[in-house]
């Protein structure tokens, strides 16, 4: 290995180790085959061993850098092979390859040699038009790809999965018609435990074999930018998964987790990386760089970035500094050569200018998921009603915050496990009411400040909770109620796309303000939205059981209002008490707007002379 390559390894300040590491398809020695290189300096000895040689062990040459290293013209893609490792204490290990392309099925653990060269992309118009979505619409659709649909002709319970190829076919055109803008993947790096979902990574530039091959996984991106739907990586850059086969004690040694017991393990039962190593970081940044770069998707999202930042995720903890430096480094460098792509922080903690770039002190992210919001609106919904008033702030509060950061709204897989209950059951009330509620809820997320982050299955109005091991329950939309629901959110979704005053200023406050809340009609909220134009959109939310026949509000300007959306329609599952053309009262100066708003409903109403929405 070059030796300016390999320092700069060391150092961590290379974005592309995997272009030197792992398994590389060459010509030498007046020969095809495979070069072979691994970084384990505390090695006594390593062997390749693959299907190539019978698992019999070609010895490897050790440069002086502890690289190790071989050309072998018996291997070819879709070999097998591992790296034999005998410690400085005499064990012997076989181990992955840290750079590996491609990974066996589990329980099986080889590396596959891959050219990730043989597929050809056809998207160069979407890469070069796409970008961070500031001032566009960005509505998420959160997928795990293994519990999304399976395979129900499959032979074995245990492997159930539809491949990238026949995912696509079916996941694409579902995005499209629900009108979500981009997918975002739970992580597709090599795993092996389904019930991880892939936060306990093993393969950390390997696609998730589940599913098929890398190929495959790529022409699924491509069919999705032909789509016009953007893709988001979910990433896991805290730890990787214990297993012995893998990264843990590769060399003998920590030689990518800390040496200090109480600094080495996670809350997950997982080995947390070291960042205080230079090469742990090169070894991070590559491996963004090769999703980005080999696999282009348009965003990632760092999870866990808590842990990054303060030690064990506690603010009392202090500081993670080496953390922190990582994630300043890493969205910097990355950041500097994939201009158009989406940093986005799962951050729970208060840090402050986790979206500010770094240049100005930040952590340079460019959104981050507001779990406050999540949190706050979840507690309220759950509260029965008559508890509602005391609590009002709990919708409110976020928007005390709104502009410090630059948000998403999540209603992620986290909060539809474990004993949480599915979105719809955590409202309090009755079958009927709950539909009701979950309505209103969702127009308040739409219309809240903040970009927006859906999970699978909320869609469909589940009752019971996400499991991994099991598709969505789809033959919920053969029920009325839930097949009601299901249409009302592919027109939420397009009004949200089609009313800018919803996306344009998400991070300007000025184009947002209260026109009630906590008033004279507790449980009742109203605010408007402005977009770039100055064009204003009025949203009001019910989230209690009373009708208010009469209710009032103030606008800017008189006129004739249209009701762009009701939750109450009949379409949706509601009673049809709409309101379709409403006119101002009072004097030019000081306009109101009276309508009827029934229960658990939300309404939006813009000047007739500016819709643009059907």
């Amino acid at each position: 290995m070059d030796e300016q390559i390999f320092q700069e390894y060391l150092r961590g300040a290379s974005l592309t180790a995997y272009e030197h590491f792992g398994a590389h398809c060459t010509f030498e020695y007046e020969k095809h085959g495979v070069r072979f290189s691994v970084y384990a300096p505390n090695a006594v000895a390593v062997e390749l061993i693959g299907d190539f040689n019978s698992w019999s062990g070609y010895p490897m040459f050790r440069q002086p850098c502890g690289v190790w290293t071989i050309f072998v013209h018996d291997a070819a893609p879709g070999s097998l092979y591992k790296y034999r490792i005998t410690t400085a204490g005499g064990d012997v290990y076989d181990r992955m390859d840290p750079f590996a392309f491609s990974s066996e099925l589990r329980p099986n653990t080889a590396s596959i040699v891959c050219d990730l060269d043989s597929y050809t992309w056809s998207d160069q118009g979407w890469m070069q038009t796409r970008s961070k979505n500031f001032h566009d619409p960005l509505s998420i659709y959160e997928v795990h790809l293994g519990s999304w649909k399976q395979n129900k002709t499959a032979k074995s319970s245990d492997a159930p999965f539809l491949s990238y190829d026949k995912l696509a076919d079916d996941l694409i055109p579902y995005v499209q018609d629900m009108g979500y803008t981009h997918i975002e993947f739970l992580p597709l790096t090599e795993h092996p435990l389904d019930a991880s979902w892939g936060y306990q990574t093993s393969g950390y530039f390997s696609a998730d074999s589940r599913y098929g091959k890398p190929a495959e996984l790529m022409r699924l991106i491509d069919r999705c930018h032909g789509a016009g739907i953007g893709v988001i990586l979910d990433f896991v850059p805290l730890h990787f998964v214990s297993d012995f086969y893998a990264l843990h004690q590769f060399d003998g040694s920590f030689l990518y987790e800390s040496e200090r017991e109480t600094e080495r393990y996670s809350p997950w039962n997982t080995i947390l990386f070291d960042y205080s190593k230079p090469h742990v970081i090169s070894f991070m940044k590559s491996a963004l760089d090769f999703w980005l770069s080999r696999y282009h998707f348009d965003g990632v999202r760092f999870d866990a970035v808590s842990n990054l930042i303060y030690r064990n995720g506690h603010k009392d903890a202090g500081l993670n500094e080496p953390g922190l430096w990582f994630l300043r480094d890493c969205n910097f460098s990355v950041g500097k050569k994939h201009p158009q792509v989406m940093f986005i922080a799962e951050d729970s903690s208060d840090y402050v200018k986790v979206t500010a770039p770094v240049v100005y002190g930040g952590l340079g992210f460019d959104y981050k998921w507001n779990l406050g919001w999540m949190h706050d609106g979840l507690d309220y919904i759950a509260t029965p009603w008559n508890g509602r008033p005391r609590i009002w702030d709990k919708l409110t509060f976020s928007i005390c915050y709104a502009y410090q950061e630059n948000y998403i709204l999540p209603l992620s897989h986290d909060e539809v496990v474990h004993g949480k209950k599915s979105i719809l059951d955590r409202f309090y009330g009755s079958y009927e009411e709950k539909f009701h509620q979950l309505r209103t809820y969702y127009l308040y997320m739409i219309s809240h400040p903040g970009k927006k982050l859906l999970f699978m299955g909320n869609e469909l109005a589940e009752f019971k909770e996400w499991d991994e091991s099991k598709e969505l329950a789809w033959n919920l939309l053969d029920y009325p109620q839930h097949a009601k629901f299901h249409a009302y959110m592919k027109v939420l979704n397009r009004l949200y796309r089609q009313e800018s005053a919803f996306y344009q200023e998400d991070f300007h406050p000025d184009a947002f303000s209260w026109v009630t809340c906590h008033g004279a009609c507790p449980c009742v909220y109203a605010f408007e939205r402005k977009n770039l134009q100055g064009e204003v959109v009025y949203i009001v939310l019910n989230f209690s059981n009373r009708e208010y026949p009469s209710m009032s509000i103030s606008v800017e300007q008189s006129g004739e209002y249209q009701e762009l959306i009701s939750t109450d329609r009949a379409a949706f599952g509601g009673l049809d008490r709409v309101n379709p053309t409403v006119k101002t009262r009072g004097s030019a100066q000081h306009p109101t707007l009276h309508f009827h708003l029934p229960p658990f409903t939300g309404c939006v109403f813009k000047p007739a002379t500016k819709v643009f929405f059907v």
